[in-house]
């Protein structure tokens, strides 16, 4: 009772109070200790009463989206650039070539290791700034590189670690302005990727065509620099640091759930990215489809992957995220088990589209499970970029382990399997995961 009455009396100190303006951007207070841990985490947890609401925090969702759109978004271009450098570089393996987009996506995900922390540490603009040049930079070096070791340095190395610094600040922002909407908040940022994935594809390849490999690459870095640039006006940070935080918290990997995740996202990744890679030459050198059909193949699954990672996250926010991400996850590897029975141009192109739609879901929900399994959000940039760093093993190591099954098969059988026996694996320790924190209660949030 008297912890009850100590409560309220707290509650009602005009001297602790929240400042909300109605843009509800600054929490602040005016205890006597300011810098105190137990203080912050109060006003933080405060401050979930304006969540969800006002021009600002929407406006963050924008900001995201295009952070997306050039993160993830340019990473997805990478098969077009592919098939150009192997006519391009004929000295050059296919193999060789994929190693460059590999790299990309790699140091996309492992930076998180270091600008998770440092977003928590309040870097942000800094964060954004550095990847929307360094974008830009790296793509303009793209455009003028003729040999194999400097599309590595330029598009593998440089753009890879530009598309990180966008990356994870664009995932982490959004859980300060949303609760209740997070996973629509989360969706609607993520579809940029499937946005960029749709337009930048298909715009490099007709702008190859009419003004050549040079000027295409070019204006890929002009829209990016443009688009990077809505993302850096718009982003800003509600709850600044007010103390240091660590670069690494191996404490996390204590925790039994936490583990459990980051195991089964890295099994789901492993194979995840094979579909996309093998799904067009697997069309066209098969004869399923003839090469414009096949060249629209990715296009396709990355616009049914923007519905795919909207609606997901639009019930995630009823339902709870594990019980969208665990389904989302087993209807993605049961997809790519399917594969191996399509033969025909209709059936190659129902699967593309059904996968992006159901993968949709499958890459864009992890952000928002992870702050579930995040305690203290003052924390939340560090786990994911553990998360992201031990998930970008898997991406670098998933497509070139698919590459070496079929140089020694020489059909795309074994690639299948390992696509989907990869993904269901993830997706049956997903719901481990999900009944371990449940119990075996079907119809709970969870």
């Amino acid at each position: 009772m008297a912890d009850e009455v100590e409560k309220d009396q707290s509650t009602m100190d005009p001297t602790r109070n929240i400042n909300a303006d109605s843009k509800n951007e600054v929490i602040s207070t005016s205890e006597s200790n300011p810098q105190s841990p137990e203080t912050q985490l109060s006003d933080y947890q405060k401050g979930y009463q304006t969540f969800d609401t006002g021009l600002t925090s929407w406006l963050q969702v924008v900001g995201a989206f295009f952070c997306f759109f050039n993160s993830w978004g340019v990473i997805n271009t990478f098969g077009v650039f592919q098939t150009y450098y192997e006519q391009a570089l004929p000295n050059e393996s296919a193999d060789d070539i994929a190693w460059i987009g590999s790299i990309q996506s790699f140091l996309l995900m492992l930076i998180g290791v270091v600008t998770g922390p440092l977003f928590d540490a309040g870097y942000l603009k800094g964060l954004l700034t550095i990847g929307t040049l360094a974008l830009s930079f790296g793509l303009m070096m793209t455009s003028i590189s003729t040999q194999y070791w400097q599309l590595m340095l330029a598009q593998g190395v440089c753009v890879g670690l530009a598309a990180g610094c966008l990356f994870v600040p664009s995932v982490a922002v959004l859980p300060q302005y949303f609760k209740k909407k997070r996973g629509l908040a989360n969706g609607l940022a993520a579809s940029g990727s499937s946005f960029g994935g749709v337009i930048y594809p298909i715009m490099f390849h007709k702008l190859q065509q009419e003004i050549g490999y040079p000027w295409a690459t070019r204006v890929l870095g002009f829209i990016a620099l443009g688009t990077c640039g809505i993302s850096l006006s718009l982003l800003r940070m509600r709850f600044m640091p007010t103390e240091k935080r660590s670069l690494i918290q191996l404490s996390a990997f204590k925790e039994f759930h936490y583990v459990l995740f980051c195991v089964a996202m890295f099994l789901g990744f492993l194979g995840f990215y094979n579909f996309l890679v093998y799904i067009q030459p697997y069309a066209i050198q098969t004869g399923i489809v003839n090469d414009n059909v096949g060249f629209y193949l990715l296009p396709m699954l990355n616009a049914a992957s923007t519905f795919g990672r909207i609606t997901p996250n639009f019930i995630a926010d009823h339902t709870g995220p594990l019980n969208m991400l665990a389904p989302a996850a087993t209807a993605t590897g049961t997809l790519a088990l399917c594969w191996i029975a399509v033969h025909n141009a209709p059936g190659i192109i129902i699967l593309a589209i059904l996968y992006g739609f159901c993968s949709g879901g499958f890459v864009s929900l992890p952000p928002v499970v992870m702050v579930t399994l995040t305690k203290d959000m003052r924390d939340l940039g560090a786990r994911l970029g553990m998360c992201f760093a031990f998930i970008s093993v898997a991406m670098l190591i998933g497509t070139p382990i698919g590459g070496a099954i079929l140089n020694q098969s020489h059909n795309y059988l074994g690639v299948q399997l390992f696509t989907g026996c990869c993904i269901t694996t993830g997706a049956v320790l997903m719901l481990i995961l999900r009944f371990s924190r449940t119990g075996p209660t079907l119809f709970v949030r969870a």
